[in-house]
């Protein structure tokens, strides 16, 4: 609810949800007091459309928007354009004023001109080859991202089918026997040699399974060892003398056989890797081609090629096993995700420079998160279970986040500064943030960050973050303040009618006629507590022509009428008003004590506003008080209990200034008293009740019967003004729905003209009325009547029938005034004072103890 411009001083809070109690005290009305009574035209100031030639708004056009908020749309627009740091923007005001609405209509347009940046960007993470837990982070232009990934496994897999079928080629058939040819030679021709002087020197030269057998031969055979044995021993010594030196190149050959083997492996390696080199090579020309703008993917690509090389074989192994089997894809996401690209943000589809609204805005949601497979009973990771957070999505645009989510989510608003302020995104878990972490994890490259971020959120979280946490002043300099309410003349109103008409054709609605438009402006300076201003809040504008349309159907009406918009007022109330009813009933029962007729002394009738969320009503209030001999001090009993706040507290020492300046300026105020709201038992905070505890008070003081059948709400100085209040139309209707309850009496009607119920309240709240038609038709029946006034003199004139008085020349008051009767008071309980003061007694002024101190031998 909007509320107006006049301070908001309620007095009692009572006990349930939430109550804000007012006093008000009955008051008699007299004669040469007339002028403060308020005309009925001053209690609703109805609005009057007959200017505006349109009978249903159908036929009005023009579109209104942001009406009211010039100043919050300027600032928006300023923190939007400018581009330096700190530069972020709060957005501050009530649910309702329709700012998420009005901040995602500009940044959709503003993102459309691309004035943030150049261009949005696509933000990938690939491998790191040299080190895999730090993977690497590619900038790349929109919608490159997308296309990349895709081409990198369109490139590995025809790499797949590329190494293998190089392999089968008749050329590397050819090659490799080549190669295999060129061994058998050597190693024939060493061992042929071999062979051959062996043949010279009459040796035999065999192969067996276990190797080369060396032996002496004649006639072409090998001799056996019988007959070697029976050679000369000269030729015995000459022929193995030969053996063994055959034997000797023989081993000699041998031992050359691996190293040729080695190098004929080596050769075949070479002729492999130059084989994958030049597949590889062919495959990625074009991928090349296509990025060549980008030098950091070109340098991801070498890196690729390399790697490839380097698992040649395998990818050779994977590729036949895999040739024409569906199952490639999925092998190919598990075996070689190293040359995978994680598209981390795709603009492909973003116009102008993306804008990211994010509704629940966790530590994760905004710096992303690194996911964790499990695989036997182990967490494992890679880059490519890297996932983005909303910073990194409206990373290059704008990001909308509501304050207090994001301060109630752990960690969420120290990541949120610590990027802001570091231009970067740096990625880590929370489990790393707490010392958790038990896993392997990632570091991956920080991802540079401009982005301009806006916050909305109540003014109240505004401030705090302001006096509290320095670097918020550092990194949020645009201040977007959303007005509550308006101006309500001739010009404001015509375009609030277009703006009626405007939500009403957006949402699809009736339309509206001339009299349920004009019930809706009403309405909504009710809700704005002034009837000089309207509400923006249009969140519940638009529940109200909501409702309203759905009335008009069940009544089969084609457009909506006043009585429609009355009928959603009245649902309303009697939805909510469950409470409320209860508590009349109680008074009308007699279990809440209120009087409204007849006179009393120190007793003065109030009024409490109680709220229940949106909902709010009145509630009288007693407020007794006590007078007598003491020090001058004023008990506020609801604080000696603390059941009384500080202002309420504030407002009952102000009544003891007023006391002591006007009534015992020149004497001693030997004065205690004491002061209650009857039958509270909540919290009692607010000013506004001190006018009629300051009513309550001198009628005690001065014995004085104050009337009960006026209500008094208002807050009072210490010279005695009376200061406008909140709640003021809740708080007369109030005691207006008492009075009705138990019967309302017309002015005509009476013998005593002065016995009409009503309310006084501060003549500065009369620009706030906005009654219901009940009182308005009660006044004007002269069955209740409301009093503005300006002084406390004119509240106590209203409530005890007395004139005021003038000072004469001795200083005194008519003893027939109200001030009369109260000097007169002051002046002997100042005389008392000093009777005891020479017998040596000092009064003491206590609540819970009731003694005396005595001095010398006067003990009592």
């Amino acid at each position: 609810m909007a509320l107006s411009n006049t301070p908001n001083n309620d007095a009692p809070h009572s006990s349930n949800p939430v109550l804000n109690h007012t006093c008000v005290s009955t008051v008699n009305v007299t004669a040469d007091l007339s002028h403060l009574m308020v005309a009925p035209n001053q209690l609703y100031l109805a609005c009057d459309l007959s200017h505006m030639a349109f009978s249903s708004t159908a036929e009005l056009g023009g579109l209104v928007r942001h009406l009211g908020q010039t100043r919050a749309i300027e600032a928006l627009k300023f923190g939007v354009g400018i581009h330096q740091d700190g530069y972020n923007l709060y957005v501050l005001g009530s649910p309702g004023l329709g700012k998420q609405t009005t901040v995602q209509a500009l940044l959709a347009k503003e993102a459309k001109e691309v004035r943030l940046a150049k261009e949005a960007y696509d933000w990938c993470y690939i491998n790191n080859f040299a080190d895999s837990h730090k993977p690497l982070v590619l900038r790349l232009a929109k919608g490159y991202g997308h296309k990349l990934r895709l081409d990198m496994a369109h490139f590995i897999e025809d790499i797949l089918l590329a190494i293998p079928a190089a392999f089968e080629t008749d050329e590397y058939q050819l090659a490799v026997q080549a190669i295999h040819d060129e061994y058998s030679r050597t190693e024939d021709q060493a061992l042929a040699e071999v062979a051959n002087k062996a043949a010279k020197n009459n040796i035999m030269m065999l192969r067996t399974p276990n190797g080369w057998t060396l032996g002496p031969k004649k006639d072409g055979k090998v001799i056996t060892p019988e007959e070697f044995d029976v050679m000369p021993e000269e030729v015995r010594h000459a022929i193995s003398r030969v053996v063994e030196e055959i034997q000797d190149e023989l081993k000699q050959v041998l031992l050359k056989i691996p190293f040729w083997q080695k190098h004929t492996r080596d050769k075949i390696h070479a002729l492999n890797r130059e084989i994958s080199h030049t597949t590889i090579t062919q495959y990625a020309v074009e991928l090349e081609t296509a990025y060549q703008a980008f030098a950091n993917v070109i340098a991801f690509i070498e890196s690729v090629k390399h790697d490839i090389l380097e698992r040649a074989d395998a990818f050779r192994k994977v590729g036949l096993e895999q040739k024409n089997t569906r199952a490639k894809h999925d092998n190919l996401s598990e075996l070689f995700s190293d040359y995978q690209v994680n598209v981390l943000v795709d603009n492909s589809f973003t116009q102008g420079v993306p804008v990211v609204f994010e509704d629940n805005p966790t530590y994760q949601n905004l710096m992303g998160r690194i996911e964790h497979m499990a695989q036997f009973g182990t967490l494992l990771t890679d880059f490519s279970l890297i996932k983005p957070g909303a910073l990194h999505l409206a990373n290059g645009g704008y990001l909308v986040l509501e304050a207090s989510k994001v301060l109630s989510s752990l960690y969420s608003w120290e990541g949120l500064k610590r990027a802001l302020a570091g231009h970067e995104i740096k990625m880590e878990s929370l489990e790393q943030l707490l010392s958790l972490a038990s896993t392997i994890s990632l570091q991956p490259e920080p991802i540079p960050l401009q982005v301009k971020v806006v916050l909305t959120g109540s003014r109240l979280l505004y401030y705090l973050l302001k006096q509290y946490d320095p670097e918020f002043s550092q990194l949020f300099k645009v201040a977007v303040d959303f007005a509550e309410d308006m101006g309500r003349d001739n010009q404001s109103c015509e375009l609030y009618a277009q703006m009626i008409a405007n939500l009403q054709q957006q949402k699809k609605l009736l339309a509206l006629n001339k009299k349920a438009v004009e019930r809706v402006i009403e309405h909504c300076s009710r809700l704005a507590q002034d009837n000089e201003k309207v509400s923006l809040h249009m969140g519940g504008l638009i529940d109200l022509l909501q409702e309203s349309d759905y009335w008009a159907h069940q009544a089969g009406r084609s457009v909506i009428t006043h009585s429609d918009v009355q009928k959603v007022i009245d649902a309303r109330h009697y939805r909510l008003d469950q409470i409320h009813e209860r508590l009349q009933e109680e008074i009308v029962r007699g279990i809440y004590l209120l009087n409204t007729h007849g006179k009393k002394v120190a007793q003065v009738n109030g009024l409490s506003v109680i709220e229940l969320g949106d909902y709010a009503f009145g509630r009288p209030s007693r407020i007794t008080a006590t007078a007598r001999l003491g020090i001058g001090k004023v008990i506020d009993i609801e604080r000696e209990v603390e059941l009384g706040g500080a202002i309420h507290s504030k407002g009952v020492m102000i009544l003891a200034a007023y006391l002591a300046y006007y009534y015992a300026k020149d004497v001693p105020l030997a004065l205690s008293a004491s002061l209650v709201f009857e039958q509270s038992y909540g919290l009692v905070e607010g000013d506004s009740a001190s006018a009629a505890e300051l009513c309550a008070l001198l009628s005690a003081l001065g014995d004085i019967e104050l009337n009960q059948y006026l209500a008094v709400t208002g807050s009072v100085n210490q010279h005695g003004e009376i200061q406008p209040i909140g709640g003021v139309n809740e708080k007369i209707e109030g005691f207006f729905d008492v009075c009705y309850a138990q019967g309302l009496q017309s002015l005509h009607g009476l013998k005593d003209k002065n016995s009409v119920q009503g309310v006084i309240i501060p003549r500065a709240n009369l620009k706030h009325l906005m009654l219901k038609s009940a009182v308005v038709e009660a006044v004007a029946a002269k069955q209740f009547v409301v009093y503005a006034v300006s002084h406390i003199d004119e509240v106590m004139q209203l409530l005890s029938d007395l004139p005021v008085g003038n000072l004469n020349a001795k200083g005194r008051y008519p003893k027939e005034s109200f001030k009369g009767k109260i000097q007169s008071r002051v002046l002997k309980l100042s005389a008392l004072n000093r009777r005891y003061a020479r017998g040596g007694v000092v009064v003491q002024s206590a609540v819970s103890k009731n003694s005396k101190k005595v001095s010398g031998k006067n003990k009592q």
